[in-house]
């Protein structure tokens, strides 16, 4: 059962890839949508047998290679954590799947579709039941590829292909710190197996490596090499730029890749090396501190951003600094609540937002859409849910994860967890804003388009409907009901998945907060909805004339230009690196220094050595003998004085002469 939870993804892809012609767009979809409904089923059988009974399972199914102290199998390990990644991406993958039956299915390629969308699951699947890092990795590239072929999968349009191709290569960055922070582990541990691997972290909490004469804190470097790889997955400030463009793939890849697959793998990775990271304080503090500031970046970005799409894309970025922050704060199982409450509202805004640019002929743009509230009651309906729990409306979904991560940050007393808390709590003002704002312009405020742009509007069919009332179900009671099981004081739950340093839990510490505290957070909720009300709908001109302003503009087009990161990427960094390409790497060296020491002046020089020997064959007798003369007189002349000369010649100047020889002798025959 357990395999079969990884399997059947795969196995519904390659049949609805390999066969979409023979099994036609019913076949394709009962393929790939069963099979991942099964996994969905199984995964349940799983959660209650691992999490709720506590017997975690490891399965080891074959050999992959081995080389010296590297024994690579391909294994699986089920624990608590495991099977609550299990449970939150199966059930959004199920979902999406059957939403993309009615979203996509004028689409001539579904077939195509459908075996993407299986291949990222399986991935997805492949990376969070891992038992040792190179499987990891293997899920980890894997996941990087499906995102590739998704966001691509409207492979005709220039975004689609600059998108995707975006999304690869930053996330190469990612992916090659990762992949040092693999082979530091192996340098240090002699293995990459998880249990191995964190069973022997205290014992080797002062190793040192050394690199370049200098000592660094073994576990500190391989932390935040290893946090580097999560930084590029799940888009945090420096790495976070594939994010928004990503928006071009068709919006079932948006929820699926914001919501449960792509942009959590970075979370579950740090929650799974948690016990690396509890002894490596110094990464904690980075890892605290970026996903503040990626909270932080993403909110303001997202109050000016007028694509939908983009705004909840921005979302997400600003709720994965949360999750990350969190972990910072070695509140691990915290940030993996989040996760899973964040699955289920943000899959529902995104497929919500997807009925609406269905309904409305592709149009994302939010200042031509509004007044579509009568049109749309069940979209804006289930968009209220999805919004209201993103904010930390009371008593929903967001609201008990969202409210402990800032009172977390708050009873933790240290520089980490004052600035976490402090951006924090900014955000919950940005977030409810933005949120608000997408609802007002989308629904509630003026029609700002033609008539006929409404003539044919019409609300989600049941096959799209029907995920989204489960989604926003899932967004109004998963918070409630597995709150206690997941973070509650001294809960058994996560037993040996999650592993937090005694000195570093303030969860009991977080209870006893002063309210005016605990209040804030729904303080900031109902005074951005407030201001969202006023810049939108009732005073839209009091924003258009603070926005016109000198100090106004300049902060707009800052935010609205994603605080010119993209500017600074390409005109500093990619220009300039593709300059020094062509002219230096390209032009100096290659075809430089390299091709006159190497291939062309080697054989300029034996072809000019050639004509200088053959000048010798004059067929005269006294030449030949004129020429022996001299040579025996040189002959004597350097035995005799080899003494002298080999204190004079140093050996190194051979290779000078050399060298010169070869830049004269090229040259020279160029210019003839």
């Amino acid at each position: 059962m357990y395999l079969l939870i990884i399997i059947l993804p795969l196995l519904g892809s390659f049949f609805s890839g390999m066969f979409g012609r023979f099994v036609g767009f019913r076949g394709a979809v009962l393929l790939t949508t069963g099979s991942v409904l099964t996994c969905f089923f199984f995964s349940c059988i799983a959660f209650y047998e691992v999490a709720l009974q506590g017997s975690p399972c490891t399965l080891e199914l074959s050999p992959w290679f081995v080389s010296e102290f590297l024994d690579a199998t391909w294994g699986f390990y089920f624990d608590s954590l495991t099977v609550v990644m299990l449970l939150v991406i199966t059930s959004i993958s199920s979902l999406v799947h059957i939403y993309s039956i009615g979203y996509m299915g004028q689409d001539p390629h579904l077939p195509r579709f459908m075996c993407y969308l299986s291949i990222f699951t399986f991935f997805m699947l492949m990376l969070v039941t891992a038992d040792n890092f190179i499987q990891m990795f293997f899920g980890w590239e894997g996941v990087g590829l499906a995102s590739y072929l998704l966001i691509n999968f409207w492979f005709t349009r220039l975004q689609a292909s600059k998108a995707s191709i975006k999304a690869m290569l930053v996330n190469r960055v990612g992916d090659f710190g990762l992949a040092l922070g693999i082979m530091a582990l192996f340098s240090v541990f002699k293995t990459l197996d998880f249990s191995t691997i964190f069973a022997c972290a205290p014992y080797l909490e002062d190793t040192q490596l050394i690199f370049c004469n200098i000592e660094f804190h073994a576990l500190t470097c391989i932390c935040i090499l290893l946090f580097v790889g999560a930084v590029g997955k799940s888009a945090q400030l420096g790495l976070h730029t594939w994010l928004p463009d990503a928006m071009e793939g068709p919006t079932p890849v948006s929820a699926l890749i914001h919501a449960a697959t792509m942009v959590t793998a970075g979370v579950f990775m740090i929650a799974r090396c948690s016990p690396l990271f509890e002894y490596a304080p110094k990464a904690l503090l980075v890892v605290s501190f970026l996903g503040a500031m990626t909270c932080f970046f993403a909110a303001t970005t997202g109050l000016v951003q007028n694509d939908l799409k983009r705004v909840i894309a921005y979302s997400t970025a600003s709720q994965l600094g949360y999750m990350v922050f969190v972990c910072g704060l070695s509140h691990y199982s915290v940030g993996i609540f989040h996760l899973m409450n964040h699955a289920f509202f943000k899959a529902l805004l995104f497929l919500s937002a997807g009925s609406v640019i269905h309904a409305l002929a592709d149009e994302q743009d939010m200042r031509k859409m509004g007044g579509v509230v009568q049109l749309l009651p069940f979209t804006y309906a289930m968009m209220c849910i999805g919004s209201f729990a993103l904010v930390g409306f009371p008593f929903l979904t967001g609201f008990y994860s969202k409210d402990v991560i800032l009172e977390v940050a708050y009873a933790k007393y240290t520089l980490s967890g004052n600035f976490a808390y402090m951006l924090g709590s900014i955000c919950v003002l940005f977030t409810s804003y933005y949120s608000f704002r997408l609802l007002f312009l989308t629904f509630l405020a003026p029609t700002a388009t033609f008539k006929s742009s409404f003539k044919t509007v019409h609300d989600a069919p049941f096959i799209m409907a029907f995920p989204l009332m489960l989604l926003a179900l899932g967004s109004i009671f998963v918070g409630y009901l597995a709150r206690d099981m997941m973070i509650g004081l001294g809960t058994p739950f996560w037993s040996n998945a999650l592993f937090v340093l005694p000195k570093n839990s303030v969860l009991l510490e977080s209870e006893f907060i002063p309210q005016a505290q605990k209040f804030l957070p729904l303080v900031a909720t109902a005074s951005g909805a407030v201001l969202a009300y006023i810049f939108n709908v009732s005073h839209v001109f009091t924003s258009y004339r603070l926005k016109m302003t000198p100090f106004g503009k300049q902060l707009y087009s800052f935010l609205n230009k994603r605080w010119f990161f993209d500017k600074v990427y390409n005109d500093f960094l990619s220009e300039n690196a593709l300059r020094f390409g062509y002219s230096i790497s390209f032009k100096t060296l290659d075809k430089g220094a390299f091709e006159i020491l190497g291939p062309s002046g080697i054989a300029h020089s034996f072809t000019n050595l050639a004509q200088y020997m053959s000048r010798l064959q004059s067929g005269l007798i006294y030449h030949y003998a004129v020429v022996m003369l001299l040579g025996i007189i040189t002959l004597i002349t350097v035995i005799s004085l080899w003494e002298f000369l080999e204190i004079i010649l140093d050996n190194r100047f051979y290779f000078i002469y050399l060298v010169s020889f070869l830049f004269f002798n090229y040259y020279s025959v160029k210019k003839t």
